[in-house]
């Protein structure tokens, strides 16, 4: 994407109202105000909250939201020229339930309040396996933590991936934290008794791995004991 593209999306993201981009010093002094407040402020209802991180173009936060109407979506990245897409489609279309936060994954704790949120998803994230990197990874211990502290008590995230590096270590880090695996399966589609969810939105990436002829594999799980 060239550089003025980027720039004409950043400046229509700005007219959006279904994109939220607080400043690093708005949550880190804790003055964000849909902190706590997102079914008040923004989707004016008590439905439960449900996220995806690392959302990219918004394909999968957007679907999740027309499949859902009983739910909100957030989809949160940094990079809002590529949310930028979803935002559009979900005006166009007229989806209220969904909305972009632009921010770092790693500042979460500081976008939710305890028990706020009731799902997290994490599509098809980088995994980090260079060493000097996996402190970004997704399903590391100290993100995990994280999740903990934002999601319900009866609350569950949801990793898809094409990495079987991905699957097999954050699946090997759930069992020695002693957390709670819902469902695990390295091939979903090429499997019986996948929930739906799971195999009826394909994002664009997804679909190049598939037609590449790598697995997906998927996993659902608990951070609370």
């Amino acid at each position: 994407m060239g550089s003025k593209n980027k720039l004409k999306r950043f400046k229509e993201n700005l007219t959006f109202a279904n994109v939220i981009q607080p400043s690093r010093e708005e949550l880190l002094t804790d003055a964000f105000t849909y902190k706590g407040r997102w079914n008040e402020l923004y989707f004016k209802n008590n439905h439960p909250i449900v996220l995806e991180l690392g959302c990219g173009k918004g394909e999968y936060s957007v679907g999740l939201a027309q499949k859902n109407p009983n739910k909100n979506f957030i989809g949160i990245d940094i990079k809002g020229a590529r949310f930028w897409r979803g935002a559009k489609t979900a005006i166009d279309e007229g989806i209220a339930n969904v909305a972009f936060l632009r921010t770092q994954i790693e500042l979460i704790e500081h976008c939710f309040t305890t028990g706020e949120v009731s799902e997290i998803w994490i599509t098809f994230p980088d995994p980090q396996i260079k060493y000097k990197r996996t402190k970004h990874r997704l399903t590391n211990e100290a993100f995990l933590n994280r999740y903990h502290n934002i999601l319900s008590t009866e609350g569950y995230v949801h990793l898809k991936t094409d990495s079987e590096f991905m699957h097999g270590y954050t699946l090997g880090l759930l069992h020695g934290l002693g957390y709670e695996v819902l469902y695990a399966n390295h091939n979903i589609y090429n499997s019986d008794g996948v929930p739906e969810d799971v195999t009826a939105i394909k994002t664009f990436y997804e679909q190049f791995y598939l037609a590449q002829g790598k697995p997906i594999t998927y996993i659902r799980f608990r951070v609370h004991r």
